[in-house]
């Protein structure tokens, strides 16, 4: 059983605790926040842009640390999950892997190429994993999706189109906040930088127009440039649509010999589904995979569950790469520095 330690009880400690109990080979046996009513199990004033909102939580037989080195102490963690603001994961992750714990951080791995790198080198050095969660690969819809692009089973892929659009977040300051975030372009879009990496590879170039506001890129469409001829990939992001729609996803993905889409939002309070997960193949036929469980906090178990796994065997698994993580922070600064400039920008002219 490997033990976790959340430093950082906000909506996504809260998202990390709730699917961690749902773990068979990991439990989290110590949490560490410096709010004291969090720290004594009070989670009410806790909310976010999907799931429960929080509750009164039994933290019975859970060590509870203010400060994160008491909880690096701790020989029962074994696995450090930091749940905590973007600006503060560099620091964290350092001393986390400086203790010889393995650490698992939320998504971005950073909000610099400079703290990326240092991350990944401190990894290296401890010979403990960098693991950032990067949850999108492990939904359902995501995961049939990079199954059937590394299968080959439809042929090669020619395009993708993806899109993730939320209104401007008022529920968590720290999110609304881009100097502790990114902006949007940064804390949102990377989950699709992400699994374009994954999927594709990290592009040559990017090509990016956006709206900026307040010094930040609040929506961006980008093209991301390969060397393939025949491989067109897309992305609309961004944070500027009316609160009646305050979340929204999907893709669309064209093959030799099929095509799969999905597309989903919350409009009005209420999920709906615009394309459930379809392969529409030749002469009209189109297939609606069985795909399980909806529920994202299974998605995000399935997540730490692979951190878990990794840890207990110290190999871990691609969708967990810190190095695919600095590739796609790499992605996101460069489509930011192409809306601002108007330019392509090359990847490999990125420090």
């Amino acid at each position: 059983m490997i033990g976790i330690g959340l430093v950082g009880i906000g909506f996504m400690g809260m998202i990390h605790y709730l699917a961690a109990r749902k773990l068979a080979g990991g439990k989290v046996v110590a949490v560490c926040t410096r709010d004291e009513k969090r720290l004594a199990g009070d989670w009410t004033g806790i909310q976010g842009n999907f799931g429960p909102r929080g509750t009164q939580m039994d933290l019975s037989g859970v060590a509870r640390y203010r400060e994160l080195d008491a909880l690096l102490a701790d020989p029962a963690v074994e696995l450090v999950d930091l749940c905590v603001p973007s600006d503060a994961h560099a620091g964290l992750a350092l001393r986390a892997l400086e203790a010889g714990k393995h650490v698992l951080v939320e998504k971005p791995i950073a909000l610099s190429m400079a703290e990326a790198d240092a991350m990944n080198a401190a990894a290296a050095k401890s010979g403990r994993l960098l693991m950032v969660a990067h949850v999108l690969p492990f939904f359902p819809e995501f995961a049939f999706a990079l199954d059937s692009v590394r299968s080959g089973r439809h042929g090669p892929l020619r395009a993708a189109h993806f899109k993730r659009v939320i209104a401007r977040p008022d529920w968590s300051t720290a999110i609304a906040d881009s100097s502790k975030t990114g902006g949007p372009a940064i804390d949102l879009h990377i989950h699709d930088a992400h699994f374009i990496g994954l999927m594709c590879g990290v592009p040559q170039a990017v090509q990016s127009r956006g709206v900026i506001e307040d010094g930040a890129v609040a929506h961006l469409a980008t093209h991301y440039l390969y060397d393939q001829p025949n491989l067109a990939v897309t992305c609309v992001s961004g944070a500027i649509t009316p609160s009646g729609r305050p979340f929204c996803h999907g893709f669309e993905l064209y093959f030799d010999q099929a095509a799969i889409a999905y597309d989903f939002a919350n409009l009005a309070g209420e999920g709906r589904l615009a394309m459930p997960l379809s392969v529409i193949l030749p002469e009209g036929k189109v297939d609606r995979p069985e795909l399980g469980s909806g529920d994202p906090i299974d998605s995000f178990a399935l997540e730490l569950g692979a951190a878990v796994q990794a840890a207990r065997t110290g190999r871990a698994v691609d969708q967990l790469s810190g190095d695919l993580a600095q590739g796609a922070l790499r992605t996101c600064l460069a489509e930011v520095e192409s809306v601002k400039t108007g330019r392509v920008i090359t990847l490999d002219s990125r420090g």
